[in-house]
């Protein structure tokens, strides 16, 4: 457990230290051992220092929770997070048993994340494998950069945070307040060499002195939840656990605390153990019916095209698929109804939740792990949005150019179109500026050579809204039927170009 730090907050954690059998060793390593961890590829590769139970796990911990009044800095918030019973959505499906959600926004970066992050980055310094001034590298989704960079910024770590485009606004303001270097890439699979992992460990081997602690495959993030999370639930529900549920995104939170409450618990149920649609985590494989390119994944945080090291799928009894839909609706009733400030993973876990718990008979307790605060336009309706028109380029802008009128029009991306008004793919700074760097496109080169060909498609498509608003909102009781000349602008080259054609008006 934390030394020092923890103690001073949490009380000893007496026998914390969990080692792990190390392949290269015949002995059991400390729980801090890293050696071999920063050279490997990238997942599903195994690690050759896996966590795996040993004789001497689980460790013998008693908690005592006595917080200072005064904390020396923002790191010892981090954890003892409450455990908040959960009342009017409980009653509304009609479960007769307990049902808590364990609020990790209340961490001091905002999600559970922190627990890891603080926790790699203190088994690595134990290992001499960081120091102060060192750079560290992450790919995320964002939550867990934004508990890297919280750590970094108290401990003197450069940050460089490497996220996929879809994630929100609202992590990418958090982590650059909190100084961390941002890199956003498309969403593409694992190993496609634009996704956030493979750039991230292509930046590796580019910056002097950087390290990955890898999240996906760093056994400090299952052991920070077995030796911290895992015995706060059972410190505050008296060891009367009947069934756990929560997401499952580097598989670290379920990993370490499902563990944990095997151990205490033999009895407690792992279920309804969270898995989106367009993911293939979820075990049997025949749930994962619905490929990624049939659904859409808007929920941040959960699910993968691979399967992480850290996630050990043994301990999990039952998978629960869940949707956009289901999250996003749940998540909004915990706000209105329950005042949880959640965000769309924690609506996805509850979601599984009230279904799994009700096979649970009165005095049993079902205990939901929650993760992100929430975004802010969920409480908006899409139609009051103040929307402006989308900015498009036309494929023959050259690179300069368009990353002036990106930056100038404060977008990180943006469509690019034939003059036929035919979507040709997307093209994002990134992109362009990195394409210029390695050699491969030149400032003058059309935006054509950097576009992203591969994008998804949406029920109603960009153009087709232009035209419905073209066809259907201007003049309809004089113009329907009549031919008239329909004018486009489109910005490119720094300058409006006109395009104009003859279109038919249509009933």
């Amino acid at each position: 457990g934390h030394q020092g730090r923890a103690q001073a907050r949490r009380g000893k954690l007496e026998g914390a230290g969990v080692p792990h059998k190390c392949k290269q060793h015949s002995a059991p390593a400390p729980s801090g051992h890293l050696h071999c961890r920063f050279s490997l590829p990238v997942p599903p590769a195994p690690s050759c220092c896996n966590s795996t139970i040993t004789s001497s796990w689980p460790a013998k911990a008693t908690l005592i929770f006595a917080e200072p009044k005064i904390l020396s800095n923002v790191l010892e918030k981090i954890g003892h997070t409450p455990l908040i019973r959960v009342n009017k959505i409980s009653k509304a499906y009609g479960l007769k048993c307990e049902l808590l959600a364990k609020c990790e926004y209340f961490n001091a970066g905002g999600s559970v994340k922190d627990r890891i992050t603080l926790r790699m980055i203190e088994d690595a310094e134990k290992a001499g494998i960081i120091k102060p001034g060192d750079t560290l590298i992450e790919p995320t989704s964002g939550n867990t950069g934004i508990g890297l960079a919280l750590v970094a910024a108290i401990k003197g770590y450069r940050c460089v945070i490497v996220m996929p485009e879809k994630m929100s606004m609202e992590k990418v303001d958090i982590l650059r307040a909190l100084g961390a270097e941002i890199i956003r890439t498309p969403c593409a699979k694992f190993d496609d060499p634009e996704s956030n992992v493979r750039v991230a460990w292509k930046l590796k081997n580019e910056y002097p002195n950087s390290h990955i602690l890898d999240q996906y495959r760093n056994p400090s993030n299952p052991l920070a939840h077995y030796d911290t999370t895992a015995e706060e639930l059972l410190e505050q529900c008296d060891g009367k656990i009947d069934m756990f549920v929560a997401g499952a995104g580097t598989g670290g939170t379920i990993t370490g605390v499902a563990r944990k409450l095997k151990e205490k618990c033999p009895a407690c149920k792992v279920r309804g153990s969270v898995d989106p649609e367009g993911s293939i985590v979820a075990l049997p494989s025949s749930l994962n019916t619905i490929s990624a390119k049939d659904t859409t994944m808007e929920v941040e945080g959960i699910g993968h095209d691979f399967i992480p090291t850290v996630l050990d799928r043994s301990v999990i009894d039952q998978w629960c698929k869940s949707n956009d839909k289901e999250s996003f609706l749940m998540a909004r009733r915990l706000i209105n109804e329950e005042g949880l400030l959640c965000g769309g993973s924690a609506g996805s876990a509850m979601s599984a939740a009230v279904k799994a718990a009700k096979q649970l008979k009165e005095g049993q307790r079902c205990v939901n792990g929650f993760s992100f605060l929430y975004d802010a336009w969920w409480s908006i309706k899409v139609q009051k949005l103040n929307l402006a028109a989308p900015l498009i380029l036309l494929s023959d802008v050259n690179c300069q150019k368009a990353v002036e009128i990106l930056q100038e029009k404060s977008c990180n991306q943006a469509p690019v179109v034939a003059e036929s008004g035919v979507i040709l793919g997307i093209v994002t700074i990134t992109n362009i500026l990195s394409s210029i760097l390695a050699g491969v496109t030149q400032f003058s080169d059309p935006i054509i050579k950097v576009t992203y060909q591969q994008f998804s498609k949406v029920m109603m498509y960009f153009l087709d809204f232009l035209k419905f608003h073209l066809y259907f909102c201007d003049n309809l009781d004089t113009h329907l039927h009549q031919e008239r000349e329909e004018t486009t602008h489109l910005q490119a080259q720094g300058e409006t170009r006109v395009i104009t054609r003859q279109r038919a008006k249509q009933n």
